[in-house]
């Protein structure tokens, strides 16, 4: 029988977790195969050409554009150092000689006799890619990158912002509903990864960044505090690629959201562990969640199954995802077959979630995500 399609939110103690590490262009990989590399490891690097500088040498030695290749000091190829003289006028009776000093540092890449100009190319930039995870290499992406593969607590979020941080997991508050302020941050979080409750205030925030926190995750942040944080409003886009001096994550949602408790429980059993994060999110097609990576230090062999590969199940953890009972948690304990007629006198199929305080409501299926463990 045919399931309607129901996102998947994976908060587990135990999985495995793959990790392709890939270059921007086509680079070298410095790794093999089973190797065992640690986060920080560099895996893969390459460089990125430099930027292109024009400079118009027959207009500022006001000689003909012919002319240029014959009062160049640097041919194409070769290196020149910022401000160093790269063409020289011949002058009047070997007088009043003008100069071209090159604008940047780089190498000449062209002489043209046409235009009268020179192309300078900027060194090239150099770009590293590191592992991220601490793990084993399970695929070599010749002169592109690597898969890594490791075994580990796997916590995806609803939202966050900024990049990939590692740091040691601290939990600073005892409940999953207390919101975080500037009080809550510890003066010794630097490196760490600190867990919170049901919100975070922007005075918590400024103060772990310049306390050198890595990374925040908590239940719910407010769209104010976003605002203040990067200084402009979320679009549609990706995030991940700001660069504020710390990640944010938030399990739940947006406002203030009691963080789920296995969530809290689960992060909780994790304190003084490496941790990997990364805020970057995408609700659009492809979607891409925000996430803690937890490496395990023991082995367990063969992975059990993900129980979201067959869809809803009875007794399967689920997250409403709909008003009134957004962001809370609960089991399925009953999946009708018939349509049933729901608010919108449409008629669609639905199930029935026992919530944590024992309350059991009935829904649209398309109303929650699986929560997968």
């Amino acid at each position: 029988m045919a399931h309607a399609y129901t996102p998947g939110l994976k908060v587990t103690a135990r999985t495995v977790v793959k990790k392709q590490r890939r270059l921007p262009l086509p680079g070298e990989t410095l790794v093999e195969k089973g190797s065992k590399v640690k986060g920080d490891d560099i895996v893969a690097r390459t460089a990125l050409p430099g930027n292109v500088q024009t400079v118009n040498v027959a207009g500022l030695l006001g000689v003909p554009p012919e002319d240029v290749p014959g009062v160049m000091k640097k041919e194409a190829g070769d290196s020149v150092a910022k401000d160093e003289v790269m063409a020289l006028s011949k002058g009047m009776f070997g007088l009043f000689k003008s100069e071209v000093k090159a604008p940047v540092a780089g190498t000449v890449e062209n002489v043209s006799s046409i235009t009268g100009q020179v192309i300078l190319r900027e060194p090239p930039e150099p770009v590293q890619v590191d592992a991220y995870i601490e793990g084993t290499v399970s695929e070599v992406i010749p002169r592109e990158g690597v898969v890594v593969e490791t075994e580990a607590s796997f916590v995806q979020g609803i939202f966050g912002v900024g990049g990939e941080v590692r740091g040691i997991i601290r939990m600073i508050v005892d409940s999953p509903d207390t919101v975080v302020t500037s009080a809550q941050i510890p003066d010794d979080c630097k490196g760490q990864v600190l867990i919170g409750g049901s919100l975070v205030k922007y005075d918590a925030i400024e103060r772990a960044v310049k306390l050198g926190a890595k990374a925040i995750v908590v239940g719910g942040i407010e769209d104010a505090t976003l605002r203040s944080f990067l200084g402009y409003d979320i679009g549609v886009a990706i995030t991940g690629s700001e660069k504020k001096g710390l990640t944010v994550v938030a399990t739940e949602g947006f406002g203030q959201m009691r963080m789920a408790q296995r969530t809290f429980d689960l992060l909780k059993s994790l304190t003084g562990k490496m941790a990997s994060v990364n805020g970057a999110t995408q609700i659009r097609a492809g979607v891409i969640r925000p996430e803690v990576i937890v490496p395990s230090d023991t082995k367990l062999g063969e992975m059990k199954q993900s129980t979201a590969e067959g869809g809803l199940a009875l007794g399967m953890p689920v997250r409403i995802i709909r008003q009134p009972n957004f962001g809370k948690i609960g089991k399925v304990t009953s999946l009708p077959v018939e349509l049933q007629t729901i608010e919108t006198e449409a008629k669609a199929r639905v199930l029935e979630v026992e919530l944590e305080d024992g309350t059991r409501v009935s829904m649209p299926r398309a109303n929650v995500e699986i929560i997968e463990s």
